[in-house]
């Protein structure tokens, strides 16, 4: 039996009506409600229902809109959609993506201070250093700076973050109407932050939150990415599309930790994983099926062009993917990259099978069977130290959510892998952190 030190956590991240490029497709899709509030409101409840430890959106500050295909996921921006879903939940943590290349650090930081006495101490952010020209374009950039640029200011973006988000406590406010006071000036200082990217003199006007501050979370998979997580992370979402590239990364940032005296605990794993949940394998890959012959081929090339950088229009369906460059030599998003290297050298794919494998998550770990079969493995990875956990990534919405809150976690309740209830109410007592 497992006890709360050494239970699973689960995420959820959730886009559009699922991840699977043609779940809006589906007949019990919600793509009408796409930019409706409540359609997230209940999904949010749906994972609460599931005891998740939080929800998670991504964020692209940039809408192509030029096909009648292009999906609005980002409708919302995620704070003010999380603070919405913060009024009908309770415990569920609420993860929002910030980019550290176009954000101030200054009003996010507030922002999210802000969301975290609203929702009672439930926050995380995930640091982001975005991936396209077409989001630089928005914030007057001619293009997206190299990676190195980026990461150099994500590290002063992270660091200043933290001086925010503790500038000063709530308990210094303390109102006196016979004293005429409201605040002790003296436990309330600037920050005097000066460097290459940011100046500020501070403090925050918010002070900081019910749990300390908010969940610091990273997903970036570069050396440069991994070595940001651990000098700054609470938790990491990672791309691992099978145990041996799980492995590998946990012992990069095994190796990171170590060079700023860390401990690997300090620091939570959580693989995106894609599921399709069946009473028998034979119903489970039925659901896959389905939602795979409704993949227009157009929208898997178009994304697969995304994460390789090259025009794959070009490419003959039938024949085995031609031959890409080494991860060494790619300037793109690495992680997805690496993770479609590592598909192709275990399938050797042609681009039709390579597309098919990528068109639900884009590469993550995906499962496909009954509650039974999907927690083995979970727990092999959990039990092997690979993952502290997984981010659910559903190739349906609300369908796949679903079914996982429904049939898999009681599986994992049964074998003490997972809580029965909430034993805390913000994010850092779900996760077990301390600091």
């Amino acid at each position: 039996m497992h006890t709360f030190e050494n239970q699973m956590h689960l995420g959820v991240l959730l886009y559009g009506c699922g991840h699977h490029q043609a779940a809006w497709l589906m007949p019990d899709s919600y793509i009408e409600d796409i930019g409706n509030i409540s359609y997230y409101q209940t999904l949010a409840r749906l994972a609460e229902k599931g005891c998740f430890d939080a929800i998670f959106f991504a964020d692209n500050q940039a809408f192509r809109g030029a096909e009648p295909t292009d999906m609005p996921a980002f409708w919302f921006d995620p704070i003010v959609k999380l603070t919405a879903i913060s009024q009908v939940t309770n415990y569920v943590g609420l993860v929002s993506t910030v980019s550290s290349t176009f954000a101030n650090p200054f009003t996010v930081s507030r922002q999210l201070l802000s969301l975290d006495h609203i929702s009672n101490g439930r926050v995380g952010w995930n640091l982001v250093t975005s991936m396209t020209d077409g989001e630089a374009f928005n914030h007057s950039m001619e293009a997206l700076p190299a990676r190195g640029d980026r990461y150099k200011k994500a590290d002063e973006f992270a660091a200043l973050m933290d001086k925010l988000f503790l500038s000063w406590d709530a308990d210094t406010f303390q109102p006196s109407r016979e004293e005429h006071t409201l605040i002790d000036p003296t436990n309330i200082q600037a920050i005097n932050h000066n460097d290459d990217f940011f100046k500020v003199k501070g403090p925050s006007t918010t002070p900081s939150s019910p749990q300390v501050k908010p969940v610091s979370m990273q997903a970036g998979a570069s050396p440069q990415g991994i070595a940001l997580a651990a000098k700054y992370a609470d938790a990491v979402y990672s791309v691992s599309w099978n145990f041996k590239q799980a492995k590998e990364y946990r012992e990069k940032l095994t190796n990171q930790l170590i060079q700023h005296e860390r401990e690997a605990k300090q620091i939570k794993v959580f693989p995106g994983l894609v599921t399709y949940v069946g009473q028998t394998y034979e119903e489970a890959l039925e659901k896959k099926r389905v939602l795979d012959k409704q993949l227009p081929i157009e929208d898997a090339l178009k994304q697969l062009s995304m994460f390789v950088r090259q025009d794959c229009f070009q490419w003959e369906l039938d024949e085995k993917v031609p031959t890409l460059p080494p991860l060494e030599e790619f300037d793109g998003p690495i992680g997805r990259y690496e993770t479609i290297l590592e598909m192709i050298r275990d399938k050797n794919p042609t681009v039709r099978e390579l597309v098919g494998y990528l068109n639900a998550g884009g590469g993550h770990f995906t499962l496909i069977g009954t509650p039974k079969d999907i927690v083995d493995q979970m727990e092999r990875w959990f039990d092997a130290g690979v993952a502290d956990g997984f981010n659910l990534m559903p190739p349906t919405l609300p369908g796949s959510l679903t079914d996982f809150v429904e049939f898999v976690v009681p599986e994992m309740q049964k074998r003490g892998l997972f809580r029965m209830a909430y034993s805390g109410k913000t994010f850092r007592e779900h996760l077990g952190l301390t600091r």
